[in-house]
C-alpha cells in the first residue's frame, strides 16, 4: 500500500512508517491509552470514491428543480445527510414531505451512477482486509441511505469485510451529531472509546470527537487544516501504517 516515496509491504500488507512522518503529510496527536476493538468506516471519500456520482446526482436533481450547484458548493455539504443539505439549499421552511420525496429522488439518481462512477479508494481494500485479519469488528457508518451503502458495498465486492452497515440518513440529526457512530459502536457490541473512526469530512471528524472515539482523517476531500480535530491525519490510506494505528491506542 505504498504512496509516492514509500514501499508496499509483502502481499499488500500495511507498511512500516517512514522516519519523517510530517514530510509525508502525517499529523499525529497522542491522547492516552485505550484498547482498539472496532473500526467504523465512513463510506464516501474513505472506502469509496463516490464524489462524482453524488455530484452528478445532485446536479440532475437540482436541474429538475430549476436550480444548479457548483462543485465548491457541493463540497461544503459532503458527508451531511440529505435533510440538512436540502434545508441548507432550500431553507428551513421546506416541508417534511418534500424533504422525503426529494431525498428519495436524489438517491435513486445516485444509484444509477454507482456502476460507472464509483471505485474503491487507494488502500481501502488492503486496510479492510487488515482489520478483518486483526480480528477487529468493522462497520460502515455513513450518512448515506442504506440502499446506497448496500449498492456501493455490493459493487465493490467488499461486503464480507464488515460486521454491520449503519446508515444515519433517517436519524433526527446529521453529523456532526455523533448518533451514527454511537449506533455503529452499539451494533458491533463495543464501547465508544474502543472504536477508531476513519473519516474524510469536517462534520464527520467532529462527530467522532463528540462520540468520544479516536479519529483517523484522510485529506481526500478537505485539507488537513480543516480536519484538525482528528487524532491522526494522513493524505490517504496508502500513507498509513500499522504502527501509526497502534500508536493511537498505545
Amino acid at each position: 500500500m505504498g504512496t509516492s516515496g514509500q514501499r508496499q509491504g509483502r502481499a499488500g500488507r500495511p507498511h512500516s512508517p517512514p522516519h519523517d512522518l510530517r514530510a509525508c503529510g502525517v499529523t499525529t496527536e497522542r491522547r492516552g491509552n485505550r484498547v482498539l476493538k472496532a473500526i467504523l468506516w465512513d463510506m464516501d471519500g474513505v472506502v469509496a470514491d463516490t464524489e462524482e456520482a453524488h455530484l452528478l446526482a445532485w446536479r440532475q436533481f437540482l436541474a429538475e428543480q430549476g436550480r444548479s450547484v457548483t462543485a465548491e458548493q457541493f463540497a461544503t455539504t459532503f458527508g451531511m445527510a440529505n435533510p440538512a443539505i436540502l434545508r441548507q439549499w432550500f431553507g428551513d421552511a421546506l416541508r417534511a414531505e418534500d424533504i422525503h420525496s426529494w431525498s428519495a429522488r436524489k438517491e435513486a439518481l445516485f444509484r444509477t451512477f454507482v456502476p460507472t462512477h464509483v471505485r474503491a479508494l487507494p488502500g481501502a481494500r488492503e486496510w479492510l482486509r487488515w482489520g478483518r485479519e486483526r480480528g477487529y469488528r468493522q462497520a460502515i457508518a455513513s450518512s448515506g441511505e442504506m440502499a446506497n451503502i448496500v449498492a456501493v458495498v455490493a459493487a465493490l465486492e467488499i461486503g464480507n469485510q464488515f460486521d454491520a452497515l449503519v446508515s444515519g440518513a433517517f436519524l433526527p440529526r446529521s453529523k456532526p451529531d455523533p448518533a451514527v457512530f454511537l449506533q455503529g459502536a452499539a451494533a458491533l457490541g463495543v464501547a465508544p472509546e474502543e472504536c477508531l473512526v476513519v473519516e474524510d469530512g469536517i462534520v464527520g471528524v467532529e462527530a467522532a470527537r463528540r462520540a468520544g472515539m479516536r479519529c483517523l482523517a484522510l485529506t481526500t476531500t478537505h485539507p488537513a487544516e480543516k480536519l484538525a480535530g482528528a487524532d491522526l491525519i494522513v493524505h490517504d490510506l496508502n500513507a498509513l501504517s500499522e504502527e501509526l494505528v497502534d500508536a493511537l491506542f498505545a
